[in-house]
């Protein structure tokens, strides 16, 4: 799908308010997603310089995750649901930390799962200005049937 295409992850992820950390989407197709972020854009946990700690980059690859499996209901018409970080493999933190302001770019590419279940992807995040790997790992979800939106958090 075009960009012009795409909904807002505040229409795709069952995070809501600061959790969306993620600011668009740059692409779609049924085997992968590729989405941006600004780096402590929304501040969650920072030092006193702006910067986010690496291990941040796991948050970032799981919201891609997110946001890829909210499209796929997207484009069938359902609401964004709630799903369940299970594990992370074979991750490596490339980067010490995450400049202010810094582009992340990440693509989640699905290994294996369906719109239950369980799922995997393998996600990486770069620096979208220079293109340097940041981050990479295995990510695999639970997505119960029938599962909740973001209407059933507190």
């Amino acid at each position: 799908m075009a960009p012009a295409e795409l909904p807002r992850p505040d229409q795709i992820l069952p995070h809501a308010g600061a959790m969306v950390l993620l600011s668009r989407v740059l692409a779609h197709e049924s085997g992968h997603t590729v989405c941006e972020a600004r780096a402590g854009a929304h501040a969650l946990v920072r030092d006193a310089s702006g910067c986010e700690p690496a291990w941040m980059g796991l948050e970032y690859m799981a919201q891609y995750v997110a946001a890829h499996a909210g499209l796929v209901g997207w484009t069938r018409g359902e609401p964004a649901r709630m799903g369940f970080l299970v594990s992370v493999r074979r991750v490596e933190l490339l980067a010490r930390r995450f400049q202010p302001g810094q582009r992340l770019v990440a693509t989640a590419r699905h290994l294996w799962g369906g719109a239950q279940g369980m799922v995997s992807f393998d996600c990486e995040l770069a620096d979208g200005e220079s293109g340097d790997l940041l981050a990479k790992g295995r990510i695999s979800c639970f997505a119960p049937a029938g599962g909740a939106g973001r209407e059933a958090l507190p």
